[in-house]
């Protein structure tokens, strides 16, 4: 569908959606999460913590294998601590599946995890049993996340009435060690719905996920993305010219783990180039309406955590730190500059953060980033991509059919 006939059709779907009640709060009790990897065992521990019943599909052997070997999922440190059974008939416990289409049929709520290129397989290959009624959540969406797996429910079929979710984080940052995760509180993340207006939804997710904060939209959840600006300076910048945060350390030395965390890593040259970007994003932020955007301070304590003990976010592995430098460049500065673009506002400081970050990671990442163009929003200017989003955050739901009756309007 074009931009012009997806905006034409969303008009229609709001003023037929105009007045309808706001609906409570759902309860939703059977949960599926899309993946294996730390952050979908994370979520689904997180939802059999709260009495949901809960499937983990993921489509490698490898990680179901080490799943359903282990001895279950072990939280520890802050949350819901315990160990969480895998595939056990006699206690309540994480059933897993190869069976994508037997993953989603029954479930209520359904977490979208892993880096960028996952989610949007997911979004692809979901197009086919999604069904009305199911949220679907990509936890972090970074920017513009739940406008790409719309368009790509879309261009992929799906015609069922959905509601995605766009958060900029999960409740608790983690450590690895085999089956165990190791929890800290994570920040206040921004989150909203597209399409907008569903307030309820956000508070039945707020079972799983008591951390987010409600914004009028996706547009606004996705410039409230601070995470490439906060990250990619931390894990590119380095040197005895740029100093980290963290306390002094003897020559020979080596940080106590407990010093180990990602705020440590950000010193002040790192705060500087913080600060630039911020400024960038919050400028292009202005030119779509979107403003009481955080600080660069307030950014750095919701996607870098504290500098020690409760509340900090632990220092990433080389592998995961590339794997965050990648989602980072792709989900969170690509879309910036070309928001930027098309409102004519210079970013030079986020751009060179890509160009950097592309010559670390050995590929033209900002080719593979969210783009306005490549979300369904084919505007020639500012005002008609305002327009364009503001209609598609109002009006559609994620796959361009009418809202149900009584599922919400925009306030």
């Amino acid at each position: 569908m074009s931009a012009a006939g997806f905006e034409e059709f969303a008009e229609a779907v709001a003023a037929r959606s105009a007045g309808g009640a706001v609906e409570a709060a759902p309860r939703y009790d059977r949960v599926t999460v899309l993946g294996g990897g730390p952050d979908a065992r994370l979520l689904a521990a997180l939802c059999l913590a709260e009495g949901a019943a809960v499937t983990l599909f993921s489509a490698y052997g490898e990680e179901l294998s080490a799943l359903r070997s282990g001895a279950g999922v072990a939280l520890r440190g802050a949350g819901p601590v315990g160990t969480y059974q895998i595939d056990q008939d006699s206690v309540p416990s994480i059933r897993t599946t190869a069976e994508l289409d037997r993953a989603v049929a029954g479930a209520e709520l359904i977490f979208l995890t892993g880096p960028i290129h996952k989610q949007r397989t997911y979004a692809m290959v979901l197009a086919d049993h999604v069904r009305d009624g199911q949220v679907l959540v990509l936890a972090p969406g970074r920017s513009m996340g739940a406008l790409e797996a719309a368009w790509l429910l879309r261009v992929g079929g799906a015609k069922a009435d959905i509601t995605l979710v766009e958060t900029q984080g999960l409740p608790y940052w983690f450590a690895v060690s085999g089956a165990t995760l190791d929890l800290s509180p994570a920040a206040t993340v921004s989150a909203a719905t597209l399409p907008s207006g569903r307030p309820a939804v956000l508070a039945g997710l707020a079972r799983y996920l008591p951390n987010l904060n409600p914004v009028l939209s996706t547009v606004h959840s996705g410039f409230a993305d601070g995470s490439g600006l906060v990250e990619v300076p931390a894990l590119l910048l380095g040197g005895p010219a740029v100093g980290n945060g963290g306390p002094e350390v003897p020559m020979g030395g080596v940080p106590l783990p407990e010093n180990r965390t990602f705020r440590a890593l950000i010193g002040a040259e790192h705060a500087a180039v913080i600060a630039r970007l911020a400024d960038e994003r919050a400028a292009v932020g202005r030119a779509f309406g979107v403003r009481d955007l955080p600080s660069a301070t307030g950014w750095m304590d919701i996607h870098a955590g504290a500098l020690k003990g409760p509340g900090s976010r632990p220092e990433p592995s080389g592998a995961t730190a590339t794997a965050i430098l990648r989602d980072a460049t792709i989900g969170s500065l690509a879309p910036l500059v070309s928001a930027a673009r098309l409102a004519d506002v210079a970013v030079p400081a986020t751009e060179g953060m890509i160009t950097l970050a592309s010559t670390i990671l050995g590929a033209d990442v900002a080719t593979a980033g969210r783009k306005l163009e490549t979300v369904g929003i084919d505007a020639t200017d500012i005002e008609d991509a305002r327009r364009i989003m503001d209609v598609i955050a109002r009006g559609a739901t994620a796959t361009g059919d009418p809202q149900r009756p009584g599922s919400g309007t925009d306030g």
